[in-house]
């Protein structure tokens, strides 16, 4: 009669060696990754478990990078950007180097400082067909493109609309001394004042445009 396995025990919690650094289900976690010239690996803990020797293991579900997406890193991709994948693991707990945060696309753009283990995610994905959850994005500017974060952008007073400098013939030192700004289809040239640093909040931080939303 073959012999049955002992059963695996559920651990609530791990802690990171070298560290003092304590990982439960739900926290996210940077994870050594084959090659030492790459990123660590973002991750989801679902679950964490020992075997009857003691060996720790942890069910992750990935986060991607955009550059790893079917399709790769577009230009509305924030620096810091991750999709939440189906793609679960199962890993030993030994390859976590560091905790991160992954936060709502809203609340990082809320952050009055990001620091290097801040990350954001505002997308499902699917790792076999490359399809995202949601598909359809606000879009902003005379390019309609969807919000990164890590770009300045300044809002029209007339259409309520948000603007690229760049799109806009403006330098991005230029659009940090607006005080208002009016695009060429509301007004002239004659309405724009200056004053330093009016431009800080962003089309998701302060929902401006929620009324004037176009979909892609």
């Amino acid at each position: 009669m073959a012999k049955t396995k002992p059963p695996k025990k559920d651990l609530d919690s791990y802690t990171i060696r070298a560290t003092n650094k304590i990982v439960r289900a739900g926290d996210c976690v940077l994870m050594r990754p084959s090659e030492t010239s790459k990123l660590p690996y973002v991750a989801l803990v679902e679950k964490i478990e020992a075997d009857n020797r003691n060996n720790i293991k942890v069910r992750v579900r990935w986060y991607y990078r955009p550059e790893e997406s079917i399709g790769g890193r577009r230009q509305f991709h924030g620096a810091k950007e991750l999709f939440l994948s189906d793609h679960y693991d199962v890993q030993s707990a030994h390859t976590i180097e560091g905790k991160c945060i992954v936060h709502s696309f809203k609340n990082y753009t809320k952050l009055d400082n990001v620091g290097a283990e801040d990350y954001y995610s505002r997308f499902e994905y699917k790792a076999a067909t490359g399809a995202f959850t949601p598909d359809r994005v606000a879009v902003y500017c005379k390019c309609e493109m969807p919000y990164n974060p890590d770009d300045l952008m300044v809002q029209c007073e007339g259409c309520k609309d948000w603007y690229h400098p760049a799109c806009v013939s403006m330098t991005i030192e230029e659009a940090k001394k607006l005080d208002h700004f009016v695009c060429s289809e509301c007004g002239s040239d004659g309405d724009i004042k200056k004053n330093e640093n009016a431009f800080s909040a962003s089309p998701v931080a302060d929902g401006k445009l929620e009324s004037k939303r176009r979909k892609r």
